[in-house]
C-alpha cells in the first residue's frame, strides 16, 4: 500500500495537467512509476484504503488468459468491467469491424492467444510460454504481448497493459509487466491484482516458486473528476495490512484455467479495508 499511495501522492503534488483526447477529461499526469510485489511472501496488492472488488479484477484475468473477445463472455465469468467499451464507446459503436453488441474486437486476450502475422498465420504466445517454462526453459524472450498496432483498428480498445515478461532464474519465475497508461484511482486497482495473480498462477502452472513481479507504468494518471476524492478522502486514510491470496492447488495446467476455474477457486484472506469511495469511470 506505502508504493501506491505513495504514487497518489506524487501525482498530486507533482502532476501536469494533460488534456485527454478520448475521454475529453484533464488528467494530472506523471511520467513513469516502478511497483514491486512480493508474491513468494504472498502480499497480496489489494487497496485497503477503500473496499477494492478484487474478485472482478482476477475474473477479467482469467478472461485474457483465455483470448475472450466478447463482453458477454466477461460477465459470465463474474466480471463487467467491458460493458461501456464494447457497448458506448462512440467510435467503437461506428466502427466496421464491430460484430455487434458486446463485441470488443481484437483486444488483449485474443492477441495473446490468436495472434497474427502479415499473412494471417495465428501463432499462441500464452502457450508458448507455458510449454517452455514447464520444461524449465528460459529462452529470454517468454513474452506475452497484447500490444498489435497492426489491429488497433479492429478493436474497441489500445491495451493500457500491454506486455508481460517471464523470467527464470533457477527454480524461481518472476514477471515483469508493462503498462503504458493507467488510471491510478480505479485502473491500477485492477492492474496490480492481475500482475500478481498472473505471476502466481503461471507459477502454479508450470511447477515453480514465484518470486517478485515488476510492475512498470509509463503514463499515470489522475481525472480531473477524481482528484477531490482522491487527495481529500482516499490519501486521508491509514492503510491496513497486505491480505493474502490463496488459489486452489488443484489448478495444475494452462488447460485447468482455459476450462473449470472460476472465481470460487481464489480466496482472500484477511482483507481489511475502508469504505468504498465511487470514483467516476472514463469510457
Amino acid at each position: 500500500m506505502k508504493q501506491y499511495l505513495d504514487l497518489c501522492q506524487r501525482i498530486v503534488d507533482e502532476g501536469v495537467w494533460v488534456e485527454n483526447e478520448r475521454t475529453g477529461k484533464r488528467c494530472l499526469t506523471v511520467i513513469n512509476a516502478d511497483l514491486e510485489y512480493n508474491v513468494a511472501a504472498n502480499e497480496f496488492p489489494l487497496v485497503t484504503t477503500r473496499k477494492s472488488y478484487w474478485k472482478a479484477a482476477i475474473a477479467e484475468l482469467l478472461g485474457y488468459l483465455r483470448g475472450y473477445d466478447n463482453a458477454a463472455q466477461f460477465r459470465a465469468i463474474g466480471c463487467n468491467t467491458w460493458n461501456a467499451n464494447a457497448n458506448e464507446n462512440a467510435a467503437w459503436l461506428a466502427n466496421p469491424y464491430r460484430k455487434g453488441e458486446d463485441d470488443m474486437g481484437r483486444v488483449y486476450g485474443v492477441q495473446g492467444r490468436q495472434w497474427r502475422n502479415s499473412v494471417g498465420e495465428e501463432f499462441d504466445q500464452l502457450r508458448k510460454i507455458y510449454d517452455d517454462l514447464r520444461n524449465g526453459i528460459d529462452d529470454r524472450g517468454e513474452i506475452l504481448t497484447f500490444y498489435n498496432p497492426g489491429e488497433f483498428h479492429m478493436g474497441c480498445l489500445r491495451p493500457c497493459m500491454h506486455t508481460h515478461t517471464f523470467s527464470l532464474v533457477g527454480d524461481t519465475l518472476y514477471l515483469t509487466s508493462s503498462q503504458r497508461s493507467c488510471d491510478v484511482p480505479l485502473g491500477q486497482n485492477f492492474n496490480q491484482i492481475q500482475v500478481f495473480t498472473l505471476l502466481a498462477l503461471m507459477a502454479q502452472i508450470t511447477g515453480h516458486k514465484a518470486g517478485k513481479a515488476y510492475h512498470k507504468i509509463v503514463n499515470a494518471h489522475i481525472y480531473e473528476d477524481q482528484l477531490a476524492l482522491m487527495r481529500d478522502v482516499q490519501l486521508k486514510r491509514e492503510p491496513f495490512p497486505a491480505p493474502k491470496l490463496r488459489i486452489n492447488p488443484k489448478i495444475k495446467t494452462l488447460e485447468d484455467i482455459e476450462t473449470w476455474v472460476t472465481l470460487d477457486d481464489f480466496e482472500v484472506e484477511g482483507y481489511q479495508y475502508h469504505e468504498a469511495i465511487a470514483y467516476p469511470f472514463s469510457v
